[in-house]
């Protein structure tokens, strides 16, 4: 009962934002729009294409897709909320709009590495196991993956939350970034966090630097065995490596920057976190389609298509009325 009283003298928590100058919210506000606007943009356009285009109907491009969903949906979670800081001058949000917000930035923050992990499976079959590839990788095993991603996702999760839930939040509230998250969150309970700052760092931070360095450790033996065996599609294979790898080291070495320390204040945090939760679903589709020729290709066949359809029903149109 205690500790119910406690939460309940919370109410909301007041956000910092980026800025506290004027001049510096607008100029950030368009900033930001525009790169919430292009990911929704180059990332809808990467699902769009791997759906429409046949060529790309193979477990890579399958997982590519998701991966494309799960970075607008993250970026979706913050982004209008950096944007309405960066205009209102009610900067705050309920508790339990902060509560959600934490638990929809690690069930998708996890299924991006999940899927991450995934993609970097499907590469290594691809190259060291070429002939039993579509075997192992059929369409039965890409939604297994699917559904094991946002299971895995969501018990991280869940679980996170609810060591959240049960602290008392009964002094400050004010946070000293755009959104809510956990460490910024767990650092105003009004009672000793030590045990939860280290389960954070266990479930979050370890974790996060185990895949990282498990995936970097993968895509070595990948490039070498490209280097020194594989020769038919060789550029195409190491582009696609190196997309990947970028992708995987932009997100995760943020991410870790956050998660994988004690939880003390750091004016950095904010701008780090900036990098995996705003820019770095921007760059999955400027990566992925600058770097792979094959996609690249298939945009090139879908906007010709949406052209000439147009045109042609236009054409059409112009002569019936001729007629």
């Amino acid at each position: 009962m205690e500790q119910e009283n406690y939460t309940s003298r919370v109410n909301e928590f007041v956000l910092l934002g980026l800025s506290q100058h004027p001049e510096h919210q607008r100029f950030l506000f368009v900033i930001f729009l525009f790169i919430y606007l292009a990911t929704w943009l180059g990332n809808l356009t990467i699902i769009i294409t791997v759906i429409c285009d046949y060529h790309l109907h193979t477990p890579m491009y399958f997982l590519l897709a998701n991966l494309a969903l799960m970075e607008v949906s993250e970026s979706s979670i913050t982004a209008p909320k950096l944007l309405q800081t960066l205009l209102s001058q009610h900067k705050s949000i309920s508790y339990n709009g902060c509560i959600i917000q934490m638990f929809c930035i690690h069930f998708i923050g996890g299924t991006v590495i999940f899927f991450l992990v995934a993609m970097a499976a499907d590469r290594y079959l691809a190259i060291h196991k070429p002939l039993q590839y579509m075997t192992i990788m059929n369409w039965n095993m890409c939604l297994k993956v699917m559904v094991i991603a946002w299971t895995v996702a969501f018990l991280h999760a869940i679980t996170v939350i609810l060591m959240v839930i049960q602290l008392p939040f009964c002094g400050p509230n004010i946070l000293d970034n755009f959104y809510c998250d956990i460490p910024q969150v767990v650092q105003l309970a009004c009672t000793d966090t030590y045990i939860v700052e280290l389960f954070i760092i266990s479930n979050s931070g370890l974790i996060i630097t185990g895949v990282f360095t498990g995936l970097l450790i993968s895509y070595t033996i990948i490039l070498l065995k490209i280097r020194n065996h594989l020769l038919e599609g060789k550029q195409k294979a190491v582009s696609t490596c190196a997309a990947q790898i970028t992708v995987v080291s932009l997100h995760l070495i943020s991410c870790a920057f956050v998660y994988d320390r004690p939880l003390q204040k750091f004016p950095e945090v904010k701008f780090v976190s900036v990098i995996y939760t705003v820019i770095s679903p921007v760059l999955n589709p400027i990566i992925y389609t600058l770097r792979n020729t094959e996609m690249k290709n298939a945009i090139r066949r879908l906007a010709g298509k949406v052209f000439f359809s147009h045109r042609g029903s236009k054409m059409q149109h112009m002569l019936s009325v001729w007629v």
